[in-house]
């Protein structure tokens, strides 16, 4: 529930709730069991429940045709509100047999079991070139939010949702794992008035340290949000990467001022698209402030190195709410003997310490260490285990 103590409203006002209440479960499941059915990929479940748990607010279904081209085309949905990232579900022909607008279908888990039931609105083609074009800056198949893009069905399906299960997957790292108004009311508990969020699907190192620290010393709280959804095969895996973030914050973070979540969405490689997405997405767990690094949700070479911070410029600041904050490359710097950007480091590139992930990944699958200048020495041991067990 909000209350007049948050500090951030949710996008759009009001934080999205679509669970059927737990009573009325058992009856609705009966009834979607008559239904004509639609089996959701896991990236497809995973925006369900991102949806029906408010993540997603002020989405209440999958796009209709009106707000998907207006995201795709202006970063707005279709009322006007910012938005950067279609949140759509695909289907083949074949697979929406039966299926008619105006009525309803049962969305089921891989297994078939029935997990939600759709309104739905509308069935209708879309252009993948171009939204490729427009959302992920290329048509080139080996971008990976491209090649989901592609590989997905021809039509797409809108409508609101209900979800009629607790979880529609297992949920990842339970004891990690809180819906926006469960994280609200850590932050209420805590009296945190601004509150910095942080998204990572890596590791974190020495650099995004500095960084986190920095922006530590100007809010309350930082919540260390890391992506858990679905991800790149060459990525470390989550359960890796959690147990460095376990490692990481118990030596060297203040624990009264930091809160570590999954972020339980599927990665979409957007670049700066899905910076300004990952910002609303953690307005809405009750962010004020959200960190935007260097080359923020990139893949490869696809996008320049600080267009996930130039895109923040194409919004008014109230369209979004949320304050992004910006921050350059950070490097440990010899001659400075510490951590350090070019913003306040004057010294030439060869002092500056630096490891691409490629590199360090490359690094631990040899069973090397990254220098202490790079990762703290208990993260690495973590990550070398991890790649030991894999």
């Amino acid at each position: 529930m909000l209350t007049e103590n948050d500090p951030i409203a949710p996008h759009g006002g009001i934080l999205v709730d679509r669970r059927a209440p737990e009573d009325e479960r058992k009856e609705r499941l009966e009834e979607a069991s008559r239904l004509p059915r639609l089996r959701l990929g896991p990236r497809a479940l995973s925006d369900l429940e991102m949806i029906s748990t408010g993540v997603f607010s002020p989405l209440e279904g999958f796009m209709n045709r009106e707000d998907y081209e207006s995201v795709v085309e202006g970063m707005h949905l279709a009322g006007g509100l910012a938005w950067s990232m279609p949140v759509t579900l695909a289907a083949d022909r074949e697979e929406l047999e039966g299926v008619r607008e105006g009525g309803e279908i049962a969305l089921t888990a891989q297994d078939g079991h029935v997990v939600a039931t759709m309104a739905v609105e509308e069935v209708y083609p879309y252009d993948r070139e171009e939204e490729a074009k427009e959302v992920y800056r290329t048509t080139d198949e080996k971008h990976p939010g491209v090649a989901n893009l592609f590989l997905q069905g021809e039509l797409l399906v809108g409508g609101t949702v209900t979800l009629l299960v607790e979880e529609p997957t297992p949920r990842p790292f339970p004891g990690y794992y809180y819906e926006p108004a469960e994280l609200r009311e850590i932050f209420r508990e805590k009296g945190w008035r601004r509150i910095v969020g942080f998204q990572t699907r890596n590791p974190v190192h020495r650099a995004h340290e500095y960084i986190q620290k920095s922006a530590l010393e100007t809010v309350d709280g930082l919540l260390l949000n890391p992506l858990v959804g679905e991800t790149k095969s060459d990525d470390i895996p989550a359960d890796v990467r959690m147990r460095s973030y376990e490692v990481l914050l118990e030596r060297y973070y203040p624990k009264d001022r930091t809160v570590l979540a999954v972020f339980p969405a599927a990665m979409r490689y957007a670049g700066p698209r899905e910076a300004i997405f990952h910002a609303i997405c953690r307005k809405n767990y009750g962010c004020t402030h959200f960190i935007v690094g260097r080359d923020h949700a990139g893949v490869g070479s696809y996008y320049g190195t600080y267009d996930a911070q130039a895109i923040f410029d194409e919004f008014d600041p109230d369209e979004l709410g949320i304050t992004p904050l910006f921050f350059e490359h950070a490097f440990f710097c010899l001659n400075c003997g510490g951590m350090a950007t070019t913003k306040t480091c004057p010294h030439d590139a060869e002092s500056h310490v630096f490891f691409s992930g490629t590199r360090v990944r490359e690094m631990l699958g040899r069973g090397e260490y990254p220098p202490p200048e790079f990762s703290r020495p208990e993260v690495v041991e973590v990550l070398i285990e991890g790649m030991r067990e894999s």
